[in-house]
């Protein structure tokens, strides 16, 4: 290491104290004549650049001394501060000059002119301040990703949303047009599957800043297949009619494990896609069950896509070029459909030959089918009647919602009763007519009344505490948490029928499947 030059200076002078002022400064210090050579430096200086070939003595420059360091394998990387022109000149190429050194630590250099000539160097240790600022500026700038992939999403979102309600719009006309009851039966069905599409839009927008942030997790249940299929057919049977394409979709009787409404995002961008871009033929959707897996596979009659775009179709935004010609695509689409799968797991799988057509598949795992949270024919059948001559209470203050509820167990042979009066639980608990074998409340209830509460103050009443079902329109994590961590399973408005038949199953006759009354 090379030692500081002795300043030849008495003991107890007033150059003496400069001179150990100069060595305990803690900073790396080195002094430099009007032409930046090198004068004289401190001990803190040395030991900072004693790995330098042949050491640094006075008579050096500044500018061997940063060519030294860069050669030296000291420094990982350097930034030189923007100044305005002629100050770099006047002070040397030191002044503002950032180095980040493969130890760690990172120093800025300042220079002053000192009266009477020469110039003064100071090495500043900003190691801390230096990452802490790398590391706001790494989150501003994943903030900011995340902002535009939110605003991107919601554009793509939109889209989307217009697809179900042009088909709404058709199906309202064709069921006013319609000359025989079983033709308004059918189109109210797919209205109502056209409405429940976009209403699962609409929930994940609400959520989509979360999941941009990574703060989603997917709510992977059990469920047919064919609830899905059913809905992409109605979704795009019109859009298919139109551009002259013969859509097929083959039907499948299995269970698998995902998230619904993300899954039938994936997909009707896979389906969306092979129409957009299939002029002649036919967009075929299937199933292919291969170990403990289903593989959805949707396939098209299309242009294809040549192998060198067969990764960056995924990319934001990316179009082929010489393919858009009255087609109208965001090129968002697979990049949602990828992000979605990553978040749920799944393998997205592509094969396509330019000319002749693409298949996109999709890798879920299978579930088992009495597990299935949405309740379907060959489910329903095998436990109709199960819930005839039970008791529900009803705990639900609209009026249309609760004579709609009302109406639906009946239909399954339940005995519904309902009190609106919450003043005196214990009360109209007394002037039941029969005791309930099952709750079902609304979370907010009149004059404040939370559905918890109330159903705590009735199974204080009862001698056998009564399972129960919390219906919210409120979709706050914390608060469907509180609502769980009580013991109740939650439903979120509007309440499905299938949806509420198979957790009322659950609660009844297999609460292990439960984890709230577990």
């Amino acid at each position: 290491m090379p030692a500081p030059p002795d300043l030849g200076v008495a003991e107890g002078t007033t150059e003496g104290i400069r001179a150990r002022a100069f060595e305990a400064l803690g900073h790396g210090l080195a002094v430099w004549d009007d032409e930046l050579v090198l004068v004289t430096f401190n001990a803190t200086f040395a030991r900072r650049f004693a790995g330098l070939a042949g050491g640094f003595v006075p008579g050096a420059s500044q500018y061997t001394l940063i060519a030294a360091i860069e050669t030296s394998g000291l420094l990982v990387h350097s930034e030189a501060q923007v100044v305005e022109p002629g100050a770099r000149a006047r002070l040397g190429p030191l002044d503002g000059l950032t180095m980040i050194f493969t130890d760690g630590q990172v120093l800025r250099g300042e220079c002053r002119r000192m009266a009477g000539g020469g110039i003064v160097s100071i090495f500043l240790d900003i190691s801390e301040s230096w990452r802490t600022q790398r590391a706001l500026e790494r989150a501003r700038d994943a903030a900011a990703a995340a902002d535009q992939s939110k605003s991107r999403f919601l554009r793509a979102a939109n889209h989307d949303l217009r697809q179900p309600l042009a088909s709404l719009k058709i199906l309202i006309y064709s069921c006013l047009s319609a000359t025989s009851e079983q033709e308004r039966i059918e189109a109210l069905h797919a209205m109502d599957v056209s409405a429940s599409i976009m209403e699962d839009l609409l929930g994940a927008l609400l959520n989509i800043g979360q999941l941009d942030a990574g703060k989603v997790e997917p709510r992977i249940q059990t469920f047919q297949v064919s609830t899905v299929l059913d809905r992409l057919r109605i979704q795009f049977a019109h859009l298919a009619r139109e551009t002259g394409l013969d859509l097929r979709i083959l039907p499948s009787k299995a269970a698998i494990e995902s998230d619904r409404a993300l899954l039938e995002r994936i997909l009707s961008n896979f389906v969306g896609n092979a129409i957009r871009y299939t002029d002649i033929g036919r967009v075929l959707v299937g199933c292919r069950r291969f170990g403990k897996m289903l593989r959805i596979e949707v396939h098209d009659t299309g242009c294809g896509i040549a192998p060198e775009h067969q990764e960056a179709v995924f990319q934001e935004f990316f179009r082929v070029a010489g393919q858009q010609s009255g087609r109208h695509s965001l090129g968002l689409g697979l990049n949602i459909a990828r992000r979605l799968a990553d978040v749920l797991g799944h393998r997205i799988t592509l094969r396509s030959t330019p000319d002749k057509g693409t298949m996109f598949a999709l890798d879920v795992p299978l579930g088992d089918v009495w597990h299935s949270n949405v309740g379907e024919p060959e489910i329903t059948e095998k436990i109709g009647g199960e819930f005839t001559g039970l008791c529900c209470l009803v705990l639900e203050d609209d009026q249309n919602l609760r004579d709609a509820l009302i109406t639906l167990l009946q239909r399954w042979g339940i005995v519904v009763q309902v009190f609106d009066s919450f003043g005196d639980v214990p009360g109209a608990v007394a002037a039941l007519e029969q005791m309930p074998d099952i709750i079902i409340t609304d979370y907010r209830l009149r004059g404040g009344a939370k559905g918890t509460d109330i159903v705590h103050q009735i199974n204080d009443v009862l001698e056998l505490p009564c399972p129960a079902i919390v219906v919210t329109a409120d979709t706050s994590p914390e608060l469907i948490a509180g609502i769980r961590g009580q013991g109740f399973p939650v439903l979120i408005k509007p309440v499905s029928p299938p949806g509420l038949r198979v957790i009322m199953h659950n609660v009844l006759f297999e609460p292990e499947l439960v984890p709230e009354l577990s």
